[in-house]
């Protein structure tokens, strides 16, 4: 199994596996692009979004060229931020680079903080599935649901998946957001593990905690099957008192995220429906939680 040799890069130009496609559309009066990988049975996100100022609001307006070129450069203004994001090539950020994660419990409500937000592929994900449902009768939809439920018409890449269709043929937003650990990229070579890890909660959750706080979990392979990044887990401890701000992450990076408060007595309840759209790392840090910490508390974690 470990004998392996004869080792050999080459461009992946067509593959029965993997499709890389970008996905324009428009999220709260911002326009962005995402670029995402189609594989053999789900998408998977790789790259940070690129945007630019714009006037209408979120709206299943989805352009769906193939990305086979990674040095196209989205639209942006040339003083934006995101102007040298991880979606280009002159970025410190490439599809390896690893990241962080970090499972985040209020003592004072005795809660966990997520982060919930849009996923592109995850949105696309349920394009395609809908896509694939046959049509629902008429008789099932006496208020005309029948035609909203109708497949949407395959796009041809490069052109407006939206041009001439109902958007009731599109999933909602809502089919997009996913509940998630406060995570991030290690971009910054010159800071710690933990410094990032501290820097993504203060973004994105609004909390001040010194990186000296934050405990190591452990850390694993994301993605085995498209990118095999590594990524670290980290617990905070954190209390009324170290909320400085509301979060949300950076706006002027592309970032729009809400955070969401899980009661400790609910975690597993929410760990295992299968209705609430959520990473595995959210699945894992409560299981971890129960396991290692919820005894200290004194408070059931509803297994």
């Amino acid at each position: 199994m470990e004998e392996i040799n004869n080792i050999e890069v080459v461009p992946c130009t067509e593959s029965d596996y993997l499709k890389p496609l970008r996905v324009h559309y428009n999220q709260n009066g911002t326009k962005k692009s995402w670029d995402f990988m189609r594989t053999h049975d789900s998408s998977y996100s790789l790259f940070c979004p690129g945007y630019h100022n714009a006037l209408s609001p979120f709206k299943a307006q989805l352009i769906l060229p193939a990305c086979v070129d990674l040095k196209h450069k989205p639209s942006l203004p040339v003083d934006s931020p995101s102007h040298n994001s991880g979606c280009y090539p002159d970025s410190p950020f490439n599809p390896l680079t690893p990241s962080v994660s970090v499972l985040i419990f209020n003592t004072t409500s005795h809660c966990f903080v997520l982060v919930k937000q849009f996923r592109p592929a995850v949105y696309m994900c349920e394009w395609e599935r809908t896509k694939t449902q046959p049509p629902q009768s008429a008789e099932k939809n006496e208020e005309g649901a029948a035609e909203a439920a109708a497949p949407a018409p395959e796009s041809q890449e490069g052109q407006s998946a939206s041009e001439g269709e109902n958007s009731s043929q599109w999933p909602p937003a809502s089919a997009g957001v996913t509940y998630e650990l406060c995570a991030g990229l290690v971009d910054k070579p010159n800071l710690s593990l933990e410094e990032i890890a501290r820097q993504e909660v203060l973004e994105e959750c609004g909390y001040d905690v010194p990186a000296s706080k934050l405990k190591r979990i452990t850390s694993y392979r994301s993605g085995v099957g498209v990118t095999g990044a590594k990524q670290t887990m980290f617990y905070a401890e954190v209390s009324d008192d170290n909320c400085v701000s509301a979060g949300g992450g950076e706006p002027r990076e592309g970032e729009l995220i809400e955070v969401v408060k899980v009661p400790l007595h609910e975690a597993m309840t929410f760990a295992y429906d299968e209705r609430i759209p959520k990473t595995m790392g959210v699945i894992f840090s409560f299981i971890w939680f129960h396991n290692n910490m919820s005894p200290k508390y004194k408070i059931s974690t509803n297994v």
